[in-house]
């Protein structure tokens, strides 16, 4: 793609948020044809977000567990970018009206306390661990814009090159001494008004949530990025999405790690 092909993608992309427009292929003529090309749309996507919504303040993953990739219908993980604007801590709350369609995902979170330079890839799992300061229990906040869920493995460069359709993350209380645990045999229990719509375990990411740690952090290094000290990271989520309403409480609950909690208004 040309840089003028893909600032008029990105645009477009700001264009249907804005209007609130059912999400859908980027026209032909400047779509992605690459996961590469998709990764250039997003981060110039994101660069006109950062205008509004300050700037980026970590990493999402998504489709890194098999409960999500069944429901897409894709066998990749992609990722996103969290801006500071999006991000908030439990217990909070958010307006239903200020999304095409909210839906919710339940993660496990990691903060990061060191830089990971993009020099020092390929990363293994024990090289990611170094630079966790601490783990937390997360809700991510996303729009999926009524997207049809269908079709969507067949647009999966268009779900990357719209942030893989972040809006934020709820994060709840920090778990500093995580190194006692065993993060990938974590139960996990999600629930919406006091019922219990989901569960799963920490391994069902990548097998490991520092796995999903490294497949981001060579992800990025392909692209000459890095991980900071500072970033948060959500690492996919262990129960299918849910789509809460106003007047709903959301409440994602990680062995040993605590609760995240939300109230749609």
């Amino acid at each position: 793609m040309t840089d003028d092909a893909i600032m008029r993608a990105a645009r477009f992309l700001i264009d249907g948020h804005r209007a609130r427009e059912r999400f859908g292929p980027i026209p032909e003529s400047i779509a992605p044809r690459s996961v590469g090309e998709a990764y250039d749309v997003q981060a110039a996507f994101v660069s006109l977000k950062t205008r509004q919504e300050g700037p980026g303040a970590g990493y999402k993953l998504a489709l890194t567990t098999p409960q999500m990739r069944h429901m897409v219908g894709h066998d990749d993980s992609i990722a996103g970018v969290l801006l500071q604007a999006g991000l908030r801590r439990s217990p909070a709350r958010v307006r239903a009206s200020d999304y095409t369609r909210l839906l919710v995902e339940f993660e496990i979170g990691l903060e990061l306390g060191a830089d990971l330079p993009a020099s020092g890839a390929p990363f293994s799992r024990r090289d990611v661990a170094s630079i966790v300061s601490a783990v937390v229990p997360a809700l991510e906040l996303a729009d999926d814009r009524n997207a049809d869920y269908a079709g969507l493995a067949q647009n999966f460069l268009h779900l990357i090159a719209d942030n893989a359709w972040s809006e934020g993350a709820v994060l709840g209380p920090p778990t500093r001494d995580w190194r006692q645990l065993d993060l990938a045999n974590l139960r996990a229990v999600a629930a919406i008004n006091g019922v219990r719509v989901g569960e799963g375990r920490g391994g069902d990411a990548l097998g490991h949530p520092l796995e999903a740690l490294a497949w981001l952090a060579n992800h990025l290094a392909q692209r000459g990025r890095s991980l900071r000290r500072g970033d948060a990271v959500i690492t996919g989520s262990l129960v299918t999405s849910k789509f809460p309403r106003a007047g709903d409480q959301v409440q994602f609950s990680i062995e040993h790690l605590g609760c995240v909690d939300l109230i749609v208004e």
